[in-house]
This record gives structure tokens, sequence and C-alpha cells, in this order.
């Protein structure tokens, strides 16, 4: 489904019935990399995920692509779909614009699910990693850059024993239009710090990790579980920066739990 959220059309989907739980992809992918969590929650919960803009099916409107504007997105499907205080879930790119949601729209949160993610800001070399990055997709493409973008996201057991999650993860990756990689690669680069923003963290929160993410290792998630007052820890074994697709069953278990807390 697509809808207007602050005049561009965002494409969307909505399943389920009961507390609402909205799903933040990560970059360079789209919403269908949550499709193993929409089956497992959405007999108790109601979940959206949602294209974010440049990916997938939504618009892909002039960049670059600030954090705290794609949780404005996040924030402006919201009424759309009827729902005020959903739990939001961000993997990657995803946590940053959750972590950005919290800092914009605190009253707005019921809990928070900080997947694979970091709440510091780029370094200078990670920095210009993205730049080259972007420069590299302007001038050749998205596929330019697909297959190692997929192998530096997956462990390597999953390189190793599951060819059909790279190739899944790869295709994911080539469906996005370069434009849109380059705008968010740009917003990431300049994203703020949020370390400091993790203490004022109220809700209930749970950081996952995978436990051989090279992007985001353990140590990151443990950090900022420590800094936040309500937070539980996951580390998920032979997962690497996408733990959601590469190990679905932990993951989810990881959700069920979480929710089953929220509940009581």
């Amino acid at each position: 489904m697509k809808t207007t959220v602050n005049g561009i059309q965002i494409n969307y989907r909505d399943s389920g019935r009961g507390l609402p739980v909205v799903f933040i992809h990560a970059f360079p992918l789209n919403q269908s990399m949550w499709d193993e969590q929409v089956e497992a929650l959405s007999g108790i919960c109601r979940t959206i995920t949602l294209d974010l803009r440049g990916f997938g099916q939504s618009d892909a409107p002039r960049g670059p692509y600030w954090m705290a504007q794609m949780a404005c997105d996040v924030r402006g499907l919201m009424p759309v779909l009827e729902i005020e205080k959903p739990v939001v879930i961000g993997l990657s790119m995803g946590g940053y614009t959750a972590m950005s949601f919290y800092r914009n729209f605190p009253d707005s949160v019921s809990a928070l699910v900080l997947a694979d993610t970091r709440a510091a800001a780029d370094n200078d070399e990670s920095r210009q990693r993205r730049l080259t990055m972007a420069s590299r997709v302007e001038a050749e493409g998205v596929d330019s850059i697909a297959d190692e973008t997929a192998k530096v996201l997956l462990g390597p057991s999953t390189i190793a024993n599951r060819p059909d999650i790279v190739e899944r993860v790869t295709g994911m990756i080539k469906s996005n239009r370069p434009e849109g990689v380059v705008a968010a690669q740009h917003g990431m680069a300049a994203r703020p710090d949020s370390m400091v923003m993790l203490s004022s963290i109220k809700c209930p929160t749970l950081v996952i990790g995978g436990k051989d993410d090279s992007l985001s290792p353990p140590a990151v998630a443990e950090a900022m579980q420590s800094r936040i007052t309500q937070a539980r820890l996951r580390i998920i074994d032979n997962a690497g920066h996408l733990s959601n697709i590469e190990q679905p069953d932990a993951f989810n278990q990881a959700l069920l739990d979480f929710i089953t807390f929220l509940k009581r």
C-alpha cells in the first residue's frame, strides 16, 4: 500500500491486530527484510513495515536523507494508520532512524528495539568510506557495490553455508535506485552522535546484536545497553549484521520474549 507522507509516496504493509509494532529496515535493503518477523508476530501484534524514502517502492526525492527526516516519515505514517505509541524496531540504518525517532518524538514510543546498530557518529574513516561508496554508486550504479556489500553485512557462517540468504540480500541491494543509496549514505555520514541521548531513553528497550557482526560488534551492543536504564541485551550466535535474516528463529524469539514482557 502507498500513502503520501511529507510530500512523498511511502510504501508500507500493515498486518495483524493488537499491539502496533513498526519495523524500520537496514541500508541498503527494503521492508521485505522483515518478512520472517511479520510472519512470526502478526498473529499477536499489528506489524507495520515500510520502505524508507529512496528505497523499495517509496519515492526517492533529492537527498541527502537525514535520519531525522526519515524519523519524520515514520511519524507521519502513524496518523494514517491511526496508531499513537508503537513499539519501534530498527536495524542498522533503521536503528539510527529509531534513535532519531525517540529523540524527536519520545512520547510516541512505547518501547524500542535497537538491532545491529550503533549510537556513535561515524569517525572520519567510516564517513569517508560512505562517501566513497556514494561516489561509486553515482558513477557505476548499485550493482557495482551489491556483492561486496552483501558480504560485509552477512556473517562468515552465512556466507559459507547459506547461498540463498546471500542471493536474497544481494537482490534487495540491487533492487534499489542509485539516488536513494547515495542520499542515504550522505545522510548517515552526517548523522549526529546519539551516545549521550541513550541515557535519556526511559521506555523499555531491547538491544540485539549478531555475535559475528563486524560493523557493530557485540561490544557496541553491550555499551549501548549499559547506558539505557530499562534495556535488555540479546546476542545472537552465528549471525552477522543482519541477524534477523541470518537467524530468524533466534531473532523472533527475542522479540516475542520482549513483547510478552511488555504485555505483563
